[in-house]
């Protein structure tokens, strides 16, 4: 399967079902009264992890998801059935970013971590809930509240305890496959790794998870080679393994410069990989003639704090002893339980009713002699549930629109009979209406 760490999606809730406007009427029954139910919530969009999945490819094709929507209120107060719930699954490590912000907004690590992307539309009320002592007859029902659509940009950090590092053709995939059952493609020439890999080292009852990362150059803060691209996958490790080739056997410098080089490129891509523990494997001893300089290497790393493993990926020599010093390490340094989330799971926000804000309602004179628009999020609410082809529809709204003095701001602000007035995506003809008062029945003022 193809590897992929990036993708971006688009995903949409259901939209609400219409509420119902009917009344009851049957035989030896007069006047049965409204019996108009509500109309069933649109299904909401979940992004969930899971470990079944180890990359992002199964959204290279198909990129738009869309939940069911509820189904509208029927008559006998029959309420709507809600939309399903649509569950589209990502690995493990997924981080979830807004298309309009910098800044990841969910962080999917264990499995089952779940994430709600779009929320449903609120079914509307059938004109039965509006029934009351003072109205009986309520003429008038709500419409589904519209679903929301947002496009997200997805961004998977495998989830490994060990990451192996190192310059291209410094015997990374080579050690990936000694160390487990992995097969990863192995050639003699740099850059055979195009994507990381992943390994299982088992010791005994110990399982430690590799990530074979491909290989860093000198400029890849630059965007040479592949990159730092692919960095981002040892972000959440535990501790590194850096690879380096001493097959030339001609001293301690040219192996110092292939360590300095790849931590240059950690400094420039984030210098916190600096401080990450690692162990240092000096590879393709079987090709040393004289391997007294791995003495000199081994005691250039000691003076710096860090261990030295000289081995043999494709023999095996020396295999066996950084195993053991793996489990080792991955036993010192236990992975702290919710450590690698980047960013907090969040509990489900309340419905739109509950957090609605109580903002001041603004007109904004728009360019070109297009009118003015009124700027509040419950008349931006209203437009949507209100079925204006209902005449108490109309007049509610007229009362809600009075209520918060639409008109009379609008008047300040310098509108004119006949001039446009938008308030979310509805537009109206100003007719000013001084009749109309606000309600002082308390059922009324239900928007």
């Amino acid at each position: 399967m193809k590897f992929m760490d990036l993708a971006t999606i688009t995903v949409r809730s259901g939209n609400g079902g219409d509420g119902c406007m009917s009344f009851r009427r049957e035989k030896y029954i007069p006047k049965g009264g409204p019996d108009g139910g509500n109309g069933g919530r649109g299904g909401n969009v979940y992004l969930e992890a899971t470990h079944s999945l180890q990359t992002l490819a199964d959204f290279e094709f198909e990129r738009r998801f869309f939940a069911e929507s509820g189904k509208p209120g029927q008559g006998a107060r029959r309420n709507g059935r809600s939309g399903e719930d649509l569950v589209i699954l990502v690995p493990c490590g997924t981080l979830v970013f807004d298309s309009f912000s910098p800044e990841p907004i969910a962080d999917l690590v264990e499995p089952g971590d779940r994430f709600l992307a779009a929320r449903g539309g609120r079914g509307g009320r059938g004109n039965a809930v509006f029934a009351s002592s003072s109205r009986r007859t309520p003429r008038f029902s709500e419409k589904g509240m519209p679903g929301e659509e947002r496009t997200l940009r997805l961004e998977l950090k495998l989830i490994a305890d060990v990451g192996l590092v190192g310059l291209p053709n410094a015997g990374k995939s080579s050690l990936l496959a000694a160390l487990s059952r992995a097969q990863p493609k192995i050639a003699p020439y740099p850059f055979t790794t195009l994507s990381p890999n992943l390994g299982v080292l088992s010791v005994d009852d110990e399982r430690v998870v590799l990530a074979d990362v491909p290989g860093l150059i000198e400029g890849s803060h630059r965007n040479l080679g592949l990159g730092l691209a692919f960095l981002r996958h040892v972000e959440r490790t535990r501790f590194l393994v850096h690879v380096l080739d001493v097959s030339e056997g001609t001293g301690v410098s040219p192996v110092m410069k292939q360590w300095e080089t790849v931590r240059e490129e950690f400094r420039q891509y984030k210098a916190a990989l600096l401080e990450t523990p690692t162990l240092v494997v000096g590879n393709k001893i079987d090709l040393l003639e004289n391997r007294t300089v791995l003495e000199e290497i081994s005691a250039a790393f000691e003076r710096m704090g860090l261990r030295f493993f000289p081995l043999s990926a494709l023999t095996g020599e020396g295999i066996a002893c950084l195993a053991e010093a793996i489990v080792e390490h991955s036993r010192a340094i236990p992975r702290p339980k919710g450590e690698t989330r980047l960013v907090a799971l969040q509990e489900e926000p309340e419905s739109g009713l509950a957090s609605r804000k109580r903002d001041i309602v603004q007109i904004v004179k728009l360019r070109a002699n297009k009118g003015y628009r009124v700027i509040h999020s419950r008349l931006e609410e209203a437009v949507l549930r209100y079925n204006f082809d209902q005449d108490e529809a109309i007049l509610r709204f007229s009362r809600l629109l009075a209520r918060y003095r639409v008109e009379e701001l609008l008047e300040e602000a310098g509108a004119r009979e006949g001039d446009l007035v938008t308030i979310g995506e509805t537009e109206f003809t100003f007719k000013p209406e001084k009749a109309i008062e606000p309600p002082e029945n308390p059922e009324d003022r239900e928007a």
